[in-house]
């Protein structure tokens, strides 16, 4: 005799409600006070649970921070930037959809982003294993992007792949962001003009600045 297993509906809604309180808490909590500064039992205050709650619902304190940051990582904004990459014809154009792109995903989650892991990193090796997954796809998804430029013939004569690669992540990682919007406080559109200018001018052979954001 086999036992069928029971899936509850009403359950399920129930603990993807209680996840998203403790996750909504946690999130509420360290960006006021820092990570260092919230405990687990603050923040099954705040989601009105109890603490064995908060473990069994998402986790650790690190495990909490990973699944917040896990939406940036994942942003569907950067899949379909890569798809506009390899529509595109035109190695301007390349660079003005990532500019655009990179903009995007660091816009929707910079309170997160800029708030918490780059004004006060929590120094979790758990989390900072995440965020280094993060960085290596971030570098690969460039490289993507100077493939595409070498394949259009872009690339100015004294540029290599590899070169282009660290150029895009100079001119287009999350530094980049972090500096001009964060620290010189640029508005984002400001800061996505001056980005695509500015790699335009560094990587490709026929660069007209007039041209940039004319399209």
């Amino acid at each position: 005799m086999t036992t069928r297993k029971y899936h509850s509906p009403r359950r399920n809604d129930a603990a993807a409600a209680t996840r998203e309180a403790v996750l909504s808490s946690a999130h509420t909590l360290f960006l006021a006070r820092g990570y260092a500064g919230v405990t687990i039992g603050e923040i099954a205050e705040a989601a009105k649970i109890a603490v064995p709650t908060v473990y069994s619902s998402v986790g650790n304190k690190p495990g909490i921070l990973t699944a917040l940051l896990e939406p940036a990582l994942t942003d569907p904004a950067i899949a379909d930037n890569l798809a506009a990459v390899e529509a595109s014809d035109d190695p301007r154009t390349v660079i003005e959809v990532t500019a655009e792109g990179t903009r995007l995903t660091h816009e929707r989650h910079w309170d997160l982003v800029y708030g918490l892991f780059y004004r006060n990193p929590p120094g979790e090796p758990a989390v900072q294993a995440v965020l280094d997954r993060g960085a290596d796809d971030y570098v690969q998804a460039l490289t993507r992007v100077a493939d595409r430029l070498v394949a259009l013939d872009g690339l100015r004569a004294d540029v290599s792949h590899a070169e282009a690669v660290d150029i895009l992540w100079f001119h287009l990682g999350p530094h980049a962001w972090m500096t001009l919007v964060g620290e010189r406080a640029w508005p984002f559109d400001r800061a996505q003009a001056w980005i695509a200018r500015s790699a335009c001018q560094a990587l490709l052979k026929d660069y007209d600045q007039g041209s940039i954001g004319q399209r």
